[in-house]
């Protein structure tokens, strides 16, 4: 099982209609099947998200941040792991807002 405890992730590829970007930072912490992290950078002033870690190492969370609008954007996501060769894991997600136009998008994180 992967453990994301104390992991520091940054995307490198994310649909047009997301707000984080290679600036963005998201630090993860993991207990048990519970996973959580903080993230902030570029247009996100402060976000957390929340969720789970599958027995297949995927994770589906929920996530919320305030952008630099002070506008409150939330979503749900489902990532899916990818060990690389260095051995840092990259993420692969789907994702869709919660509110706004509640459109969906893909995104790719890379542990840094």
């Amino acid at each position: 099982m992967i453990n994301y405890n104390n992991k520091k992730f940054a995307p490198i590829s994310n649909s047009e209609n997301g707000e984080v970007s290679e600036s963005t930072i998201f630090n993860y912490y993991q207990e048990g099947q519970m996973l959580w992290a903080d993230y902030s950078g570029a247009d996100i002033k402060k976000g957390f998200l929340i969720g789970v870690v599958n027995d297949d190492d995927s994770l589906d969370f929920s996530y919320q941040h305030l952008n630099h609008k002070m506008e409150i954007r939330m979503g749900n996501c489902h990532s899916m792991p990818q060990v690389m060769p260095d051995g840092k894991l990259q993420l692969y997600e789907t994702w869709q807002w919660l509110n706004g136009d509640c459109s969906k998008g893909e995104s790719m994180l890379k542990e840094v």
